[in-house]
């Protein structure tokens, strides 16, 4: 608790910074933390950058990249929300409208691994709700430049503003504006806690997607599961972070004690071993149940950000499902699928937010207007009630707004 305040403390320090600096701030903490020493002109990617990125990446990948976009700028375009009106008794039209917030940021994070993947995930939603603007925000790597499968990632997102600033600071500009970055409305992506807590600060500010914890995965299994799969799933998940999370559920003794040595196994010569097993040991957990309805119960209770159903019947248990960020039905349905090529949003509510919250999606860069339209004779008749609810309240000029223009419609008809 006094690490987090203290972490909190710091966030607030730079958000400030920044808010009354601006590129002064974000350059100094990029020089502190990143260990970058940059001038104000540096900060934005270069034209030149983003060209040469394409001859730094293998065909595989750049097809790889063309393939997930397209698969999911194909499923969210599907999620688009339609606006619509309704015509009642007395020309009364009643609807809705929706329309996309002028600018949206999008952080990507850096440190352990390349994100390419992260790019795709929050930036076609943007361009499939049609924002004007988009803005991409990356830490710089060690040697000051920015992944180049991440940047050919944003430009097949349609992304080619792109700024090398990470952590706090970046937020803290996306949600202030500086001489150099522009101020958005919305900010999605993931981060460290440095970056969820500058979310968590400037929410109010500006929109944000969500403040998202350590990733989790839960799987669900039946006798019929592979060990050497389920364990592939459980490890997964835990090399993204030490902080990750990993539980299995089964109703076969036998398969929980297969996975504990399959892990093992798998760890052994794992690239990232010491960052899983630490995972694995703190927020690693097997429990062996009599039935599937008992699993989906207590998974109900965990409400996971990734819920594996690896049973025969998988659909037969998702009726029993009420909260999970993401639900990969059956044996041949990994994670990985959703995490980079199945089309719906990797971007999911974690430590229990499914229960209340929703991907990340095309409707995070929308919002919706009510449209009401009232006839002289529609607004004659609830003039009674309008009238009596504002008496209730007392606002008297409520009830005026309606009575006035009643009595002038009455004395237009008289005369």
């Amino acid at each position: 608790m006094i690490l987090f305040s203290t972490r909190n403390r710091r966030c607030a320090r730079c958000l400030q910074a920044v808010q009354r600096q601006g590129d002064q701030a974000v350059l100094a903490y990029t020089l502190e933390f990143d260990k970058q020493a940059l001038s104000a002109d540096q900060l934005r990617v270069t034209g030149s950058e983003l060209e040469a990125a394409y001859q730094q990446v293998s065909p595989d990948l750049i097809a790889a990249i063309r393939m997930a976009r397209d698969k999911i700028e194909a499923f969210h375009r599907m999620r688009v929300p339609q606006g619509w009106v309704h015509f009642a008794e007395d020309n009364v039209v009643l609807g809705k409208r929706y329309t996309p917030v002028d600018r949206a940021g999008i952080y990507v994070p850096g440190g352990r691994a390349t994100y390419p993947s992260t790019v795709l995930m929050n930036a076609i939603p943007a361009r499939v709700a049609q924002v004007p603007r988009t803005v991409m925000v990356t830490p710089p790597g060690p040697d000051g430049k920015v992944s180049p499968a991440v940047l050919v990632a944003a430009q097949e997102a349609g992304i080619s503003e792109i700024y090398r600033v990470g952590g706090a600071q970046a937020i803290a500009a996306l949600a202030y504006g500086t001489e150099t970055i522009p101020k958005v409305d919305v900010i999605t992506g993931p981060g460290n806690i440095y970056v969820m807590l500058a979310k968590k600060h400037v929410y109010g500010t500006v929109g944000i997607d969500s403040l998202a914890g350590p990733s989790e995965v839960l799987v669900i299994a039946d006798g019929n599961a592979q060990a050497s799969h389920v364990a592939a799933d459980l490890l997964a998940q835990a090399e993204h972070d030490s902080l990750a999370a990993a539980v299995l559920i089964t109703t076969d003794g036998n398969l929980a004690r297969q996975v504990v040595v399959e892990v093992e196994a798998q760890l052994v010569d794992h690239p990232r071993k010491l960052l899983t097993e630490k995972s694995i040991a703190n927020f690693g957990v097997i429990i062996v149940v009599d039935t599937l309805e008992q699993a989906a119960e207590l998974s109900n209770l965990f409400a996971p950000e990734h819920l594996e159903l690896e049973v025969d019947a998988p659909w037969d248990l998702l009726p029993l499902i009420r909260h999970a960020g993401a639900i990969f039905l059956g044996h041949s349905t990994p994670e990985a699928v959703g995490d980079y090529l199945a089309g719906p949003n990797h971007t999911l509510p974690t430590s229990g937010a499914a229960r209340y919250s929703s991907p990340l999606g095309v409707e995070t860069f929308l919002k919706h207007s009510s449209l009401i339209e009232y006839s002289p004779t529609a607004l004659q008749k609830i003039a009674g009630a309008i009238d009596a609810l504002t008496q209730a309240e007392g606002l008297p000029s409520h009830g005026q707004s309606v009575k006035r223009r009643v009595d002038s419609q009455s004395h237009g008809a008289i005369g």
